[in-house]
């Protein structure tokens, strides 16, 4: 697998794709530097008059509702429809469906139209989509989900839409229904900061372009969280978050392979 994480970076860095995220305005920052810092590039457009347009030109789609508008719902739809058309890799990062019926109701919606190559969330999203009743408060997951109950969950829910999950935790889950893989790698500290989920399902769309997307979500998983590992300081949350920016730019194989735990089931 370290490899293979290599030659995703590779690809990327060789391709330069042009990855679309119509996603929060919180992380919008984050999320495009991320992708630069891997030699992608990023382009935020969310108006519906020009996100076919837009999507139609793109090598990747990244969906993320962490912050909902009437105009961002149109422009998803719209454009998870034209990925669709294209064959262009989709990532869905479902935000907040465990605490807002409505965002779940429209992630359903979306399913309904087309299913992402991915579908990430963290463990009580993951959770929330998948049984009706399951309600969480906020956007945070709830520490009583334990890694064994969301493997289960993710596996039944991966079968059920035949798309790979990844739910974000501790553990990092990922799985196409068939496979299992258990990501460790990763730092309280990305917590600590804002927008770093959102950064994580940026590299992944990114990586999504140079490899299948089961390998494209464990990569993303173990590269972001050696980052993240990397990144630790006692100067506070500002210094991490630029030392976070370096450490995607610069990652190199011998330092993957020195930190990467991954574990398949």
């Amino acid at each position: 697998m370290i490899n293979k994480i290599c030659n995703i970076r590779e690809g990327v860095l060789k391709q330069q794709p042009l990855i679309h995220c119509i996603t929060n305005p919180i992380s919008i920052n984050q999320c495009a530097n991320a992708i630069l810092s891997l030699g992608a590039k990023p382009i935020m457009a969310e108006h519906p008059e020009e996100v076919c347009e837009i999507t139609d030109t793109a090598d990747a789609l990244m969906l993320n509702i962490g912050n909902i508008t009437d105009a961002r719902m149109k422009s998803m739809m719209l454009a998870l429809q034209c990925a669709k058309n294209k064959g262009i890799p989709v990532l869905l990062d479902a935000v907040g469906i465990a605490c807002s019926g409505f965002r779940r109701t429209y992630v359903l919606n979306l399913l309904n139209t087309s299913v992402p190559f991915v579908i990430k969330g963290n463990y009580s999203e993951i959770m929330a989509l998948y049984h009706a009743e399951y309600v969480s408060s906020g956007v945070d997951a709830d520490d009583s989900v334990d890694v064994c109950h969301i493997t289960q969950t993710a596996t039944e829910l991966s079968r059920k839409y035949q798309t790979v999950i990844l739910a974000t935790g501790q553990t990092d889950v990922i799985t196409d229904g068939k496979r299992m893989v258990h990501v460790q790698n990763g730092t309280p500290e990305l917590a600590s900061v804002t927008g770093t989920g959102c950064m994580l399902g940026a590299v992944c769309s990114a990586f999504m372009t140079s490899a299948r997307p089961m390998e494209g979500a464990i990569a993303a998983c173990v590269y972001l969280g050696i980052c993240g590992e990397l990144a630790k300081t006692e100067k506070g949350n500002g210094s991490f978050m630029v030392n976070l920016m370096d450490k995607i730019s610069i990652l190199d194989k011998e330092t993957i392979a020195k930190h990467m735990k991954m574990e398949e089931k």
